[in-house]
């Protein structure tokens, strides 16, 4: 007789496209135990962690070959993922089903954010990097990281745009210093970009790199970092991290309200219909909800230390957040609004995504 087999046997199997199941129960055993859903978390000490969504446990890790994982992507079809390196200067673009690297493509120093669309990566990477966390704004050390880039002429951050059919990086788009954030406009001809050390919010035409317009954020506080288009594609909304606050754009990008937050606002993302703005407090450790018609706060949800990105499950009804400094994936019922499950175990986990593609800071499944 043959042994039985367990449901995480099941589940690992379908996972890593194993066939030792036979022909006559697979379909069906797979149909039943295999993850209808999966999260990827990047770790930039680590690798990258898959949760399966029908049960918030990790089921099997991605070897990253320590080469300090944070941004990622997935393709619309679910294909590929795309990781940012920041150790190696790459990326990586994984078969997401065997979780194989099928190539490593260059891209420079620091490459942080990924953003994935229509068959291309938008990877943002920083030439003038230093390492390590950025001084406080206004600080000594803040002045004399600036002098020093002045005299030595350092490069702006840029946006390498990688054709993932090709493998390779067709062209640059010169942002500013210390790019972050990135987002695209609702008619998909510009890319939109947040600028630490410049603190401002540039638009960029897509497909030339070409400046279209500069969104000064000084008036508002320091570091703008994430960067959200509306659902309804006429509004966008960018974090200040250094200014407790959020900066309200019409779709011509210009700023038409200043929103409070809790501290130092990081990641954001609204959900599927725009009625709500999430946004994560790095030190607040939080994760902070605004109705979108009055942009009144309507409550926080505790996560844990230093969380940057989160992402909504594909149904819509939690949240998953990844908190580098406590070294964890917080979900959250998104009805309750409260935490329910912590997943330790993680090392430094900065992004997230999920397939079948949901709502998050660094994806959205229309794209």
């Amino acid at each position: 007789m043959t042994p039985p087999i367990t449901r995480r046997a099941l589940a690992v199997a379908a996972l890593l496209g194993l066939t030792t199941i036979s022909a006559c129960s697979k379909e069906k055993a797979v149909e039943e135990t295999a993850p209808s859903a999966l999260a990827y978390v990047t770790n930039q000490n680590g690798n990258i962690t898959v949760i399966d969504l029908s049960t918030f446990d990790p089921v099997s890790e991605i070897n990253a070959d320590g080469r300090g994982p944070r941004g990622i992507g997935v393709t619309k079809d679910g294909e590929l993922l795309v990781v940012a390196n920041v150790d190696s200067g790459d990326i990586s673009v994984i078969d997401r089903k065997s979780g194989k690297v099928i190539k490593h493509v260059p891209i420079g120093k620091n490459p942080e954010f990924v953003r994935v669309r229509d068959g291309r990566a938008y990877v943002s990477f920083e030439p003038a990097s230093e390492g390590g966390p950025p001084p406080k704004p206004g600080s000594e050390e803040a002045k004399a990281l600036a002098e020093k880039r002045e005299e030595e002429g350092d490069q702006p951050a840029r946006i390498a745009v990688v054709d993932l059919k090709e493998g390779k990086v067709i062209r640059e788009i010169t942002g500013g210093m210390e790019t972050e954030g990135i987002e695209f406009s609702a008619d998909g001809k510009d890319i939109i970009v947040t600028n630490e050390a410049d603190d401002d919010v540039t638009v960029h035409n897509i497909d030339s790199g070409k400046l279209v317009k500069d969104i000064s954020t000084k008036d508002h506080g320091h570091r703008p970092r994430g960067i959200k288009m509306a659902p309804d594609g006429n509004s966008y909304v960018a974090s200040i991290e250094y200014g407790n606050h959020l900066v309200v754009m019409d779709k011509d990008f210009n700023i038409i309200k200043d929103v409070p937050t809790g501290e130092m606002p990081y990641g954001l993302t609204f959900n599927r219909d725009g009625s709500r703005l999430y946004v994560a407090l790095s030190k607040g450790q939080a994760i902070q909800v605004f109705d979108t018609s009055t942009w009144e706060p309507v409550g926080e949800i505790p996560t844990g230390k230093r969380c940057w990105h989160f992402t909504f499950t594909p149904d819509d009804k939690n949240i998953l957040v990844a908190c580098g400094r406590s070294d964890e994936v917080v979900v959250i019922d998104v009805a309750e609004m409260k935490p329910i499950k912590h997943i330790g175990g993680q090392k430094l986990p900065w992004g997230i995504v999920t397939y079948p593609k949901s709502v998050g800071t660094l994806d959205e499944p229309w794209q």
